[in-house]
């Protein structure tokens, strides 16, 4: 699809993380890319491990249907996830500290169900259940929670006005302008720009980029830009010129829906002018590349149902595919772990555990190396526990010498409205301090202040 003016005719200056010159397209109607909450937990498999004792999580009851945001619905929030030993100590996926867990992988926070919503919602019942097994009631639906909520009694024309005078005459107010973009969702951020055009004949993008630099400028313009574009965006950045940053791949291809991936892939086409396949073709190889063209279909089974049955089925297959055998069969698990449900393959690691003696995730890291292991792993990662996965990335692109800013402003921006609160949760009890704490200690200026704004210090 094609968003016409959005950037502005031109483009902008050149500037990391920003669309091109003379790429143009419009803000997407109201909610057009907004993410809807996540349906998602589980309570745990008959014999399976317990749920700490915890308070339940603040947040939103998700709403009926699919897709989910941030990670395919139904994504576990319980029953915590197996360690994966040997795991390399590289950004993203170091192994976390143990805590109350089992396997050294930290519990995610305890489920709370709502009591509206019509989505129905399956997982594993208390026993032994036939395969496939029925769902659980519409009402039980895993609440959670953007640490950025739509601002209530929005005026688009008063916050242009507001982000006006803050930009107008000698200086900046800064303050002024992150009390603003911090406090508004995406849907309203777009509307902001289109009324600061109406209102004033100049363009919102522009006058920021005139009165801001550095990383709080990279912070301020991703959360102006459409969340689609965002990841389109991030993937083009990510393969373009010498190198590869295959990480971004990763996070982006393997844990959006399927319908944010064929909107992030329509998007790709229309805003670029490239074929994303193609271009991964390009800078990736092997069963890496293999992985990520199966990413790209956006073609994952979305039945919510668990089949047992088909779980005992996929985890011997896998165990003949690689510890059971000389060798490894790569493509049995792209196609298992490409093309199962969430639910499904947390069911499927469960039933692997209990062939191998051994968890599925170590069994990767022993198999495979290098981005496929890490891809792999992912995708395993984020069935689990998805809010887990997130904390992970964003403690190690701040821990050490130096900040991975490009890493800790995408997951910031692109959870906020999604599942910061439940992220934010996930990474006290993952490194015992807060992710507030470790953003201030690893930020300054007008970049901590609207770090910790947006993550609702």
């Amino acid at each position: 699809m094609s968003y016409p003016g959005y950037p502005p005719s031109g483009g902008y200056p050149a500037f990391p993380g920003y669309p091109p010159t003379g790429q143009e397209f419009v803000y997407p109607p109201a909610g057009q890319y907004s993410y809807p909450p996540v349906p998602g937990g589980y309570p745990p498999a008959g014999g399976g491990s317990t749920y700490p004792a915890a308070p339940p999580s603040a947040g939103y009851a998700g709403t009926a249907g699919y897709p989910a945001p941030g990670g395919y619905p139904g994504a576990p929030q319980a029953g915590g996830m197996p360690s994966y030993a040997g795991a390399p100590s590289g950004p993203g996926f170091g192994v976390p500290p143990a805590g109350p867990s089992f396997g050294g992988y930290p519990q995610p926070p305890a489920q709370s169900y709502a009591g509206s919503g019509p989505a129905q919602m399956p997982g594993y019942p208390s026993g032994q259940a036939p395969s496939p097994m029925p769902g659980l009631p519409a009402a039980m639906v895993q609440c959670t929670q953007g640490t950025i909520q739509a601002a209530p009694n929005f005026d688009a024309g008063r916050d242009a006005e507001i982000l006006r005078k803050a930009m107008k005459g000698f200086g900046t107010d800064e303050q002024a302008i992150i009390n603003v973009v911090a406090n508004r969702s995406n849907d309203q951020r777009q509307k902001i720009k289109a009324a600061f055009k109406t209102m004033y004949g100049k363009d919102l993008i522009k006058d920021l980029k005139s009165e801001l630099s550095g990383n709080v400028e990279e912070l301020i313009l991703a959360l102006f830009m459409p969340s689609t574009y965002y990841d389109a965006w991030s993937l083009r950045h990510a393969m373009k010129g010498v190198g590869t940053q295959e990480r971004v791949l990763i996070e982006i291809l393997c844990t959006r829906t399927n319908q944010e991936i064929r909107e992030i892939v329509n998007c790709y086409k229309s805003e670029f002018g490239r074929d994303i396949e193609q271009d991964i073709r390009a800078d990736t190889s092997g069963h890496f590349e293999r992985l990520l063209i199966s990413m790209c279909q956006g073609n994952r089974d979305e039945n919510q149902t668990v089949d047992y049955r088909k779980a005992q089925e996929d985890a011997q297959r896998l165990y003949q595919a690689g510890e059971g055998k000389l060798g490894t069969d790569e493509s049995c698990f792209n196609m298992v772990l490409a093309s199962r449900s969430f639910p499904q393959l947390k069911a499927t690691v469960e039933a692997y555990s209990r062939i191998a003696n051994r968890d599925l995730l170590s069994s990767i890291d022993r198999e495979f190396s290098g981005n496929v292991e890490h891809g792999l792993k992912a995708i395993l990662q984020c069935a689990l526990n998805c809010p887990a996965f997130f904390a992970e990335r964003l403690y190690y692109s701040m821990k050490g010498a130096g900040t991975d800013d490009s890493t800790l402003i995408r997951i910031i921006v692109t959870r906020s409205e999604i599942d910061l609160v439940q992220i934010k949760q996930m990474f006290s009890q993952m490194y015992q301090k807060t992710l507030a704490t470790m953003i201030a200690s690893d930020t300054s200026g007008d970049y901590r202040r609207l770090l910790l704004a947006i993550v609702g210090q």
